[in-house]
């Protein structure tokens, strides 16, 4: 199989907040939208975002109902703490505080008007050692 592209589509229950919001805070831009969907792109990054409306007929029967939940959107960025500074004096709320987990993630989160946890990390040398056998210096994604 070739896969030639790939999206994360995202089921939420006010399309025009979340757009807005990765358009407010993560420059994000709007490249197609319509009623109950809204299609959102990144300079540099491969893979757009889409907001499709809870309880639209579109939606197959079996999930039309269901919102986002337990989906984590993660962007790595260079400078985290700067970041985290920005988006806290734009008036974002930070959901979660800057933490490092031992296999190297240093993260926080922000939580979008619908749920939907968008998590910025910024890649690290792992402080547990059974992490650090195995680092090769790359970022695992």
């Amino acid at each position: 199989m070739k896969i030639n592209s790939t999206a994360l589509s995202l089921t939420v229950t006010d399309v025009e907040a979340s757009s807005r919001f990765l358009k407010t805070h993560f420059k994000f831009q709007e490249k197609w939208s319509a009623d109950g969907f809204a299609y959102l792109t990144h300079h540099g990054l491969n893979m757009p975002l889409i907001f499709l409306e809870s309880g639209k007929d579109v939606l197959p029967e079996a999930i039309r109902n269901d919102k986002v939940s337990g989906v984590i959107v993660a962007f790595v960025v260079d400078e985290l703490e700067v970041e985290y500074e920005r988006l806290k004096n734009e008036g974002v709320t930070i959901t979660e505080p800057i933490r490092e987990d031992p296999w190297g993630e240093r993260l926080f989160q922000v939580t979008d008007p619908n749920g939907v946890v968008i998590q910025l990390v910024q890649w690290v040398i792992p402080s547990d050692s059974q992490f650090t056998e195995n680092h090769s210096g790359s970022q695992p994604w």
